[in-house]
C-alpha cells in the first residue's frame, strides 16, 4: 500500500540529498538579529590617491584588529576601473618593501603585473573596490563601503568632506564662501542619494586643518549633521594653537550657536584615522580613531541609518558598554567597557539656556576682524558635571541646550597623534530638540 503523500517528508528528502541546511551553525545574522555596537573606520587613504599601500592590504589591517567595516575615502577618486601604478612610485611613496609585502600577504596569483622587472615600464595594478571586497568581506563580521574624499578649497582654505556609500565620483563643485563651497558638495551628494535611492552619508573632515573651517561656519551649514570631532593626522590642529579653539571647543560653539541662535539641529561628532601611512613610518598612521555604531545589522544602510539618529559614539581608544539617554526621563546613562589599571574620569559638558552671549571678535594686524573662531564665554561647553569611575548618569534639568558626555583614561593612547594623548570616547548631543522648530 503507497504510504499518504507527506510535504513535510518530501521537503526532508531533498535537503538530505542535496545537502542543504535551512541555518548553518556559525550563521552570524538570525531572525532576530540583536542590537550590537559595530567599530569601523570611515577615512582611509590607498595608493589610489596619497596613501601608501594597496587597498587590500588596509582591509587586512582593520579585518585582522576586530574592525566591522572600514570605508575607502580616497583624494576625488572611487576605487574602481582598470588601472597600473609604476613600480618606481609605489616605492617612492611606501618605500623599498611595499609590493614585497603585498606579495607575500596575496601571492603571485592574485598580484598582477605588467612589464620587465627592474625596468621602468614595471607596474602594479591596483586592484578596484569590486575586486577587494569579494576577497576580504565575510558577511556579519566585515565590510567594505566606497567612500570619497571631496577635496575642494576656496581662497587657499581646503575644504574635505568625506561622502560615505557613494555610487558615482562627485568632483568637487567650489563656491563663493566656505559655507557655499561645503553646500555645493553636500547638495551634489544628496542628489547622487536621490537618484540612486540609498542613503550616502557625508561629514566634514578636520576643521582646524590650516585654520581651514571656523566654528561659526561649522554651525551655518545646518543641512550638514557630521563632523570629525578627532582625527588621527598629527597636522589637523586637534588642540588648536595660538587663538585657535581646539576641535571639541569648536564642536561647542558650534551646537550652541546652532540650537539658540539658528534653531537648527545639533552636529554629531566622529572619530576617524584619516590613515595615510602603513609602514610604520612618521604620518597618519592606522588605529588612532574610530566609532561605534549600533545597529542590529552590518550593512553600509543600517550603518548609516544608525548614525543619522545619533546612536554611535567617537573614540580614540576607550570603550563603551553603553550609551542611553532616556528623553521622557531626561537621562542620559554611560557605561565603559574598563581595561585593567585604567581608571576613568566621565565629564557631561553642555550650554544652559541663557549663556553669556558676548563674542569677542579676533582682530588682524589692521585692527579688523579676522576670519576665525571668535572667543566664547565660558558658558558655552562647561563642564556640567564630573564623575570619576566606570559608570557615571546625568539627569538634565531643561536649561541645557545640549548635553555630551566626553570619557577620559588615565592611560595614554597607544600610538599618539600629539604628546600626552590619554584614551577618550564622545558621545553624541543629547536634549536639544526640545529648543529647536
Amino acid at each position: 500500500m503507497r504510504p499518504p503523500f507527506s510535504p513535510c517528508l518530501c521537503v526532508s528528502l531533498l535537503i538530505g540529498c542535496f545537502g542543504f541546511s535551512a541555518v548553518s551553525a556559525d550563521d552570524p545574522i538570525s531572525a532576530e538579529s540583536p542590537v550590537r555596537w559595530w567599530k569601523g573606520n570611515l577615512h582611509t587613504h590607498s595608493l589610489w590617491s596619497d596613501g601608501t599601500d594597496f587597498p587590500e592590504m588596509i582591509a587586512e589591517w582593520y579585518r585582522t584588529r576586530d574592525y566591522n567595516f572600514l570605508a575607502l575615502s580616497d583624494h576625488n577618486v572611487l576605487s574602481e576601473g582598470n588601472r597600473y601604478m609604476n613600480y618606481s612610485d609605489i616605492i617612492k611613496r611606501g618605500g623599498e618593501t611595499v609590493v614585497t609585502k603585498y606579495l607575500e600577504r596575496f601571492g603571485a596569483n592574485w598580484v598582477e603585473t605588467k612589464g620587465q622587472s627592474g625596468t621602468d615600464e614595471y607596474q602594479v595594478r591596483l586592484k578596484p573596490l569590486s575586486e577587494v571586497r569579494a576577497l576580504v568581506e565575510k558577511r556579519g563580521q566585515f565590510i567594505m563601503i566606497q567612500g570619497e574624499e571631496i577635496t575642494d578649497r576656496y581662497d587657499g582654505h581646503p575644504v574635505h568632506m568625506n561622502a560615505t556609500n557613494l555610487l558615482e565620483l562627485i568632483p568637487p563643485v567650489g563656491g563663493d564662501s566656505i559655507v557655499a563651497t561645503i553646500n555645493n558638495n553636500l547638495r551634489a551628494v544628496q542628489e547622487q542619494a536621490r537618484k540612486r535611492s540609498r542613503p550616502i552619508m557625508v561629514h566634514i573632515n578636520h576643521p582646524n586643518y590650516r585654520s581651514a573651517i571656523t566654528a561659526e561656519e561649522l554651525a551655518e551649514v545646518i543641512n550638514e549633521k557630521f563632523f570629525e570631532v578627532y582625527n588621527g593626522h598629527p597636522a589637523v590642529g586637534h588642540l588648536g594653537s595660538d587663538g585657535l579653539p581646539g576641535v571639541e571647543r569648536m564642536w561647542d560653539i558650534c551646537n550652541t550657536i546652532r540650537i539658540s541662535k539658528l534653531s537648527a539641529p545639533a552636529m554629531y561628532g566622529l572619530g576617524t584615522d584619516d590613515s595615510h601611512e602603513w609602514h610604520g613610518r612618521e604620518g597618519s598612521r592606522p588605529g588612532r580613531g574610530w566609532v561605534m555604531v549600533r545597529s542590529h545589522f552590518l550593512t553600509a544602510e543600517s550603518l548609516i541609518h544608525a548614525m543619522e539618529k545619533g546612536d554611535f559614539y567617537a573614540s580614540s581608544g576607550v570603550v563603551l558598554n553603553d550609551v542611553e539617554f532616556d528623553s521622557a526621563g531626561s537621562v542620559l546613562k554611560v557605561e565603559v567597557d574598563p581595561v585593567q589599571g585604567e581608571t576613568y574620569q566621565v565629564q557631561f559638558i553642555g550650554t544652559l539656556v541663557g549663556y553669556d552671549d558676548a563674542v569677542q571678535r579676533r582682530l588682524g594686524k589692521n585692527g579688523k576682524p579676522r576670519r576665525a573662531t571668535g572667543k566664547y564665554s565660558s558658558d558655552v561647553g562647561k563642564v556640567l558635571q564630573t564623575t570619576e569611575g566606570t559608570s557615571a548618569t546625568y539627569r538634565l534639568t531643561g536649561q541645557e541646550l545640549y548635553v555630551r558626555a566626553v570619557v577620559t583614561s588615565s592611560a595614554e593612547t597607544d600610538d599618539p597623534s600629539f604628546e600626552g594623548q590619554q584614551k577618550q570616547a564622545w558621545t553624541q548631543p543629547v536634549g536639544w530638540l526640545k529648543h529647536i522648530k
